[in-house]
């Protein structure tokens, strides 16, 4: 594990806590001793996410919405700024919460690290490379991005959220980081999230056909949420401005990665062929000597692997971890 190397945290926040990746990282400094402030208003993240780290008297809930003023009481030394929503059916149905998470979400929490004197850790994504035309994708590519396609929401929320980290470091002299995640997988994604891996674990567990979009392909590069939060925590413990590249290292097709969902799965669901979402990127692979050489990370769960816990949680939890009848608030979540 690739864990704060270099200095020791004594209080994180985590906003989008509840979600996907944010409650990872909460679980994880909590194991460390870090005491953990979760921001989070529970749209596209889930109270069951967190719900075992409650009893804890280190971690601290905050229900509420990082696009509209907020205060966290005490020191802060390190702000993990997670709070958006991450997957396509999530962004295409929230574009504009999501471009205000992007935006507004990540000024605040800017503005919390500037305030506290804390290092500031922004989750951006692959998805600022866009269909790419350079491959496998360094962090010195610009990207081909389409601003005005229905994934530009989320593409142009994570490129304006890295100007204005960028931005703040150049003039504030706040201590930033940028982590551009690559297709991160694992236990507590949600099955109707509308991401590859889940929806065929939903599909396979199922018996319902799995639904490959366009011919199957296109590549992806997937990396297990361990790997992943450990590259997070790498960057963070350490004094790199980034951007670093985290991801897995084996590209794939989306089809291949089907059949071996399928094949784990123990399934005997047939696979269909439908429509490629507008703007879909044809080739997903980073380039991680950066993290390798500046973070000493790679990652170190294989495909397999990762797969048969994460099919292992899906069985065990069909509504993927969420409460059946469980209260989301009235305002959209900016949980990862």
């Amino acid at each position: 594990m690739h864990d704060l190397p270099h200095r020791p945290f004594r209080h994180a926040v985590v906003t989008g806590g509840a979600g996907f990746l944010g409650s990872h990282l909460c679980e994880r400094l909590l194991h460390q001793g870090v005491e953990v402030t979760c921001l989070d208003n529970f749209l596209t993240g889930t109270r069951a996410n967190i719900a075992h780290l409650m009893p804890d008297a280190r971690f601290r809930l905050d229900h509420c919405d990082v696009t509209e003023p907020f205060r966290v009481r005490g020191p802060v030394d390190l702000v993990l700024h997670f709070a958006s929503p991450a997957s396509p059916a999530d962004y295409l149905r929230l574009p504009i919460h999501t471009l205000k998470a992007g935006g507004i979400g990540t000024m605040h929490a800017l503005d919390l690290a500037r305030d506290k004197g804390a290092r500031f850790v922004l989750a951006s994504t692959s998805e600022v490379y866009g269909d790419p035309l350079e491959h496998p994708q360094r962090e010195s590519y610009w990207g081909n991005v389409n601003p005005v396609g229905p994934r530009g929401v989320y593409d142009e929320a994570k490129r304006f959220a890295e100007a204005l980290t960028t931005a703040y470091r150049a003039t504030h002299g706040v201590d930033t980081a940028i982590v551009r995640i690559f297709n991160s997988y694992g236990p507590r994604m949600r099955p109707d999230d509308g991401r590859a891996i889940p929806t065929f674990i939903r599909q396979a567990l199922a018996g319902d056909p799995i639904t490959v979009t366009g011919d199957g392909g296109q590549t992806r590069s997937v990396c297990y949420v361990d790997d992943t939060v450990g590259g997070v925590l790498a960057l963070a413990g350490g004094g790199h401005s980034g951007p670093v590249n985290i991801g897995g290292a084996e590209e794939m097709t989306i089809l291949d990665l089907a059949l071996l969902v399928r094949e784990i799965a123990g399934s005997r669901s047939p696979v269909r062929l439908v429509d490629s979402p507008v703007d879909d990127p044809r080739r997903r692979r980073p380039d991680t000597t950066r993290a390798r050489e500046t973070l000493g990370w790679a990652p170190e769960v294989p495909l397999s692997q990762g797969l048969r816990r994460t099919i292992a949680w899906f069985r065990e939890r069909p509504s993927g971890g969420r409460i059946l009848g469980e209260d989301t608030g009235s305002v959209p979540s900016v949980g990862r």
